[in-house]
Formats: C-alpha cells, structure tokens, sequence
C-alpha cells in the first residue's frame, strides 16, 4: 500500500513537471500500476494520455495478461491504432500462458500475414504453444522459420526448439538439435530442455550423462535442472542415486527444493516400496503437501498394498480436494486387493453418485 501512495506522488509530480508526455516515461506510469495490480488506473493513463504512443498500449496489454486478463488484453490489442512486434509477441504470449494455444497460433498466422517480422521472444511463445499441443508438423515448420528468417537462436529460443521436438515426440531430433547448441549455450536453459525432455521419454542414463557434462562446466544449475534428473532417477528406479542428488542440490549447489522436487522423491521412493520413507519425507517438507504428493503416496501405496499409508493419503487429499476422482478409484482398489470388499464397494458408489472425473494431465515447458 506504501508503495502505491509512493508511486502516485511521484506520478503526480512528473504530470506537474510535465514528463508525463514521453512515451517511455507514459509506459512506465502504466507498468507501475499494472504491477501494483491497479488496472483501472492503469487504462485511465492510457485513456488521459497521447494516444500515438504505442508503448503506452503494450504496457496495458503486457499488465493484462500479468494480471490474468486476457479477454480485456485481446479488447484492447483489437483496438490498437497500430501494433508493432512487442503488441504481437504479448498477445501471442498472453494466449500461450492462459493455455490458449490454438488462439495463440491464429495470432501468429495473423502476424505472418500483417508481414510483422517475429522476433525470438514470439518464437519462443509460438514454439510453447505447438509444444502443449505436441502437433510435430507445426513445430518443424516453425523451426525452418526461424531458420529461413534468421531469427537469433539464444539460449531460450534454443531451449524452446529442443522442448518442443521432445514433447511431440520427436526426442532423437531434440537431441540433434542440443548437440548442435550446447557450446554455444551460455546458460542452463537448453540443458534442463534436454535433460528434462530425455528423462520424460524414459532415457534416463543419457539424461543423467549430459548432466554429468554439465557439472564439469562453468554454468549455473538451477532448480529446474534437478526435476530432470529426479524424474530421470524416478523413471529408471535409481532411489540412491536420487537422494544423493537431492541432498547435493541442497548442500552444494544451495538450492532449496520446491514442492516438485519433494514430489519426485515421494515418488521415486514409493515407486520403489519405500512408502514409509514416502511419508517421512512428505512430513519433513518445509510446505504443505499438495494434491499431487498426496495422491502419489497414494498410489505407492496402492501398488505396494500399504492400506494403513494408503487411507491416511486419501484422507488428506480429500482435505484438499474433495472431488479428487482419481483417489477414490485408488482407493477402492486398494481396499479389494485387502480383501474388504464392502468398503471397497462403498468407494465405488461414492463417486458414482458424485460423478467424479479424472483431471486430464498437462505437460508443463520446463526450462
């Protein structure tokens, strides 16, 4: 709130003084309040303000979208006098993030077609969105594209290609591609791409060889580079490989896990029958444990017949989402392999009568 009352005095004193009509100083006046998530405020500067500046328009579309506004950030892009590629590239990118990505491909067909040349930030945004729709075609075209038209290939767009190739299921010209970039790489993002993207497709030593690779240069690993190699450890069942990376990301690398990479290790010690382990580790988190964690104990421990664990799981799960189908299915399941077949039955009618679904998996970019 200080922030605010700070930042409208100073407002006022540039609208005193007069600077309020150059265009950057106008754009930043925008992206302040947007940033404060004042976007009323932030339109009425717009509004009072000269109209040609067209930076003042992608400062309102760019607060939109960080906001979670879309349909008002697509009003306002329509209503454009003019846009040039930074208008594109946040619309583009606003409609990949709100996983919008047919939208966000018709946008860039749109751009192509206005003969706005794309830069590697749309390209990346573009390349995000054929990924989460994991259709090859598109992607291919998209990486001739940015060939033909001479698109800088920095570490992001790199890693973007390589994310892409992988998720349509297209890992052997992934790798092709990271091999062709890795040292020109001078940051982590295409290593996670390729490490993540192998541990995904079940290569797990090769995921592991390349991040070898990477410890042995001088490149900052980041939290995003040891989900790939637990997924890979998870994936190939290397339970003490994995807690030696776990612990070695706290104590050599000093980074702190995050609910995902607890998550691998409930995973990858319940994948392996550790489900006590599983459950010390979830009480050990510095967080609260979320749907997914529960709901992988809870399937450890349906795969390994541990109904005490396993009804404890569900317990919480149903804490925090009360209409998770998928636990009811598990549990009933695990309540029949121990022979408690009127429990078991109970589970079942539960979720018919409440027509529980299963939620439909997603595939995040990880980079």
């Amino acid at each position: 709130m200080e922030a605010i009352l700070e930042g409208q005095q100073f407002h006022g004193r540039i609208v005193k003084e007069g600077f309020d009509c150059y265009d950057f100083i106008q754009a930043t006046i925008i992206n302040f309040y947007a940033g404060c998530g004042e976007m009323s405020l932030a339109r009425l500067q717009l509004e009072r303000g000269i109209k040609e500046h067209v930076a003042s328009w992608n400062a309102l579309i760019a607060g939109y979208i960080r906001n979670q506004m879309i349909d008002q950030a697509s009003l306002l892009f329509d209503e454009m006098p003019e846009r040039d590629v930074f208008s594109w590239s946040s619309m583009i990118s606003g409609y990949t993030q709100s996983e919008q990505s047919e939208l966000a491909l018709d946008l860039f067909q749109r751009m192509v077609s206005s003969r706005i040349q794309p830069n590697e930030i749309t390209m990346v945004s573009v390349l995000s969105a054929i990924a989460t729709l994991g259709t090859l075609k598109e992607g291919i075209w998209a990486h001739e594209y940015i060939l033909q038209k001479f698109i800088p290939l920095n570490d992001n767009l790199s890693a973007a290609i390589i994310d892409m190739y992988a998720k349509c299921g297209s890992i052997n010209t992934a790798l092709e591609v990271f091999y062709q970039i890795q040292d020109k790489a001078s940051s982590v993002s295409p290593w996670n791409a390729i490490i993540c993207g192998l541990a995904m497709h079940g290569h797990a030593d090769m995921s592991l060889k390349i991040f070898s690779d990477l410890q042995r240069r001088d490149i900052k690993l980041n939290s995003i580079t040891f989900i790939g190699v637990l997924i890979a450890c998870c994936h190939s069942g290397l339970v003490e490989a994995g807690e030696r990376y776990f612990k070695r990301m706290k104590n050599v690398y000093h980074i702190q896990p995050n609910i995902k990479h607890y998550g691998c290790m409930v995973d990858l010690l319940g994948r392996a029958g550790r489900v006590e382990d599983a459950e010390k580790m979830i009480r050990s988190m510095p967080m609260k444990a979320d749907v997914v964690i529960w709901g992988t104990l809870l399937a450890a421990c349906t795969t390994h017949g541990n109904l005490e664990l396993g009804e404890m799981a569900e317990k919480n799960l149903k804490l925090l989402d009360p209409s998770h189908g998928a636990s009811t299915v598990l549990m009933s399941n695990l309540l029949a392999d121990a022979g408690k077949w009127e429990e078991a039955s109970l589970e079942r009618q539960v979720m018919q009568s409440l027509k529980l679904k299963r939620s439909p998996g997603r595939s995040d970019v990880v980079w």
